[in-house]
C-alpha cells in the first residue's frame, strides 16, 4: 500500500522489472520527450502511469493521491538539478505525504568541481550542479527527515565484484572522504512509520 514516484525516469523500466502488487501506485516522472518516447517504447500497466513534467515543476505533485507512503527514487538526477530546485523537490515531497522514504544517489562538491573528468557527463554535454556533501545538507534543509542509510559505493558488497585494479582504486581513493564520498547513496525517512 505505497506510491512510488521515480524522479527523472528516463527510460529505466524498473516498474516492470519489479511488477509491484495491486497495492502499490507506481508514477515514472520526466520531461515531455522522454514521457513521449517512454509511452511508445513500454506497455500501459494498471496503478502505472508516466507524467510528462519536469520533476522541478510543482504542478505535478498535486495530482498524486497521497494517503498511503510514499517511496520517492531519484537515480542520476540530483547532480543535474540546481540545489534550490533539488531541496524544493523534497520539500514538497515531504510536505505532500504523511510518511515515507527518499532514496537517491549524489555528488559531492569535489565530484562537482572535477565533472570534466567524468566521461558520461563529458560526452553528452551535461552539466552538474547540485552537491551533496553529507547527511546534514539534508536534514538541516529538510525539515522532518530522518537519515537511514549514507552510502560510498566503495563500502558496498557489490563492490567487491569489479576488477582488483578498481578495488585497489577505491581502497586509496577511500582514504580521503572527499574522494570516497564523491559519489554516494542517500536514504531518508519523514514522517510516522
Amino acid at each position: 500500500q505505497a506510491v512510488v514516484l521515480h524522479l527523472g525516469c528516463g527510460l529505466d523500466g524498473r516498474f516492470f522489472r519489479l511488477r509491484p502488487g495491486p497495492g502499490v501506485q507506481w508514477y515514472d516522472v520526466d520531461s515531455p520527450e522522454v514521457a513521449t518516447l517512454r509511452q511508445q517504447l513500454y506497455p500501459s500497466a494498471e496503478n502505472y502511469r508516466v507524467i510528462s513534467a519536469s520533476v522541478t515543476d510543482p504542478a505535478w505533485l498535486a495530482d498524486i493521491p497521497n494517503g498511503r507512503p510514499v517511496l520517492a527514487i531519484g537515480e542520476g538526477l540530483t547532480m543535474y538539478l540546481t540545489q534550490a530546485d533539488g531541496l524544493a523537490l523534497l520539500r514538497r515531497i515531504v510536505g505532500q505525504f504523511s510518511s515515507g522514504e527518499l532514496q537517491f544517489d549524489a555528488f559531492n562538491s569535489f565530484g562537482i568541481k572535477t565533472q570534466w573528468s567524468n566521461a558520461v557527463v563529458r560526452r553528452s554535454g551535461a552539466t552538474l550542479y547540485w552537491a551533496v556533501d553529507k547527511p546534514d545538507d539534508i536534514l538541516s534543509a529538510v525539515p522532518g527527515t530522518r537519515l537511514l542509510a549514507w552510502v560510498s559505493p566503495f563500502d558496498t558488497a557489490e563492490f567487491d565484484l569489479v576488477q582488483p585494479a578498481y578495488r585497489m582504486l577505491a581502497r586509496v581513493m577511500s582514504l580521503l572522504p572527499a574522494t570516497k564520498y564523491m559519489a554516494q547513496y542517500h536514504r531518508y525517512a519523514f514522517g510516522t512509520p
